[in-house]
């Protein structure tokens, strides 16, 4: 059973959250979730687990849009997706289940800490593509395993792909290209995210209501952000974004834990 968001939000709404989190992510080739779970928050009201919860399920569908294009023009690896995969499923619903049992202040100062992380990593892009050179056959499927291990946690834990820490990771430590570890990473989330998603659901931490409208509305957005993202400055499109997960993030870092209730004195017997 899923609980109700706090506030009444419409199929309009939710299209226009989805929109906005696929095209910021399409404008710097990340996964809409860290901007789709604060608008959901802020916006439609959920309680900070039914956001990644919710995040998670429409993210799904994004993973299978785009490793489709991405398998079009042969960027996708499908053994390196599946062994990210292997690990990832199962950490994933841990992730899932470790988010449920946080407090809410807790799991907001998490969730602000990773996107500070997030913006470091956007910010170090430049110098990641290309670090990477041929690995002996052996590293790949350690790597692999390993950052499936790691990123299914935290897509579980976050209500995001995971892709922005699988793709560095691919990059630096196994090798890979960075277009094909992004077509790959795109895979693997498929059924981590699908695992953490399930759990959540379990939980009950999806709002069904606004899937509706945040699902097409993130493809439209990812497909719109990303025919923009070639016309525009990338360096530009970085520090703007970097800037607005800095603020987001610190934002969440001073979520506070609620004011204990005051105590009340018995009655006199």
């Amino acid at each position: 059973m899923t609980s109700q968001p706090g506030r009444s939000i419409g199929f309009g709404t939710s299209l226009l959250i989805g929109i906005a989190a696929g095209c910021f992510g399409g404008l710097v080739g990340l996964g809409g979730g860290v901007v789709m779970v604060p608008l959901m928050v802020g916006v439609a009201g959920l309680k900070q687990k039914q956001a990644h919860g919710t995040s998670l399920v429409a993210l799904v569908f994004t993973g299978i849009v785009g490793a489709a294009t991405y398998a079009t023009k042969g960027q996708v690896d499908v053994v390196a997706a599946g062994l990210l995969a292997v690990t990832a499923t199962v950490t994933a619903r841990f992730g899932a289940r470790y988010a449920d049992l946080l407090p809410e202040w807790k799991l907001k100062r998490s969730f602000g800490a990773f996107l500070l992380v997030i913006a470091v990593i956007l910010l170090a892009r430049p110098w990641i593509a290309g670090v990477g050179g041929t690995a002996a056959p052996w590293v790949k499927p350690a790597v692999l395993l390993t950052t499936g291990l790691f990123t299914g946690f935290l897509s579980g834990m976050m209500g995001v792909g995971g892709g922005s820490i699988m793709v560095p990771a691919m990059v630096l430590l196994a090798g890979f290209p960075q277009v094909l570890a992004q077509g790959s990473s795109l895979l693997a989330m498929v059924p981590a995210g699908a695992a953490g998603a399930y759990t959540h659901f379990r939980l009950g931490n999806v709002v069904r209501g606004l899937l509706p409208g945040l699902i097409p509305g993130i493809l439209l957005g990812t497909f719109v952000g990303s025919s923009f993202a070639v016309r525009l400055p990338e360096v530009v499109l970085r520090l703007v974004f970097a800037a607005v997960l800095v603020w987001t993030g610190s934002k969440y870092l001073k979520a506070k834990p609620p004011a204990p209730a005051p105590a009340t004195n018995a009655p006199p017997g």
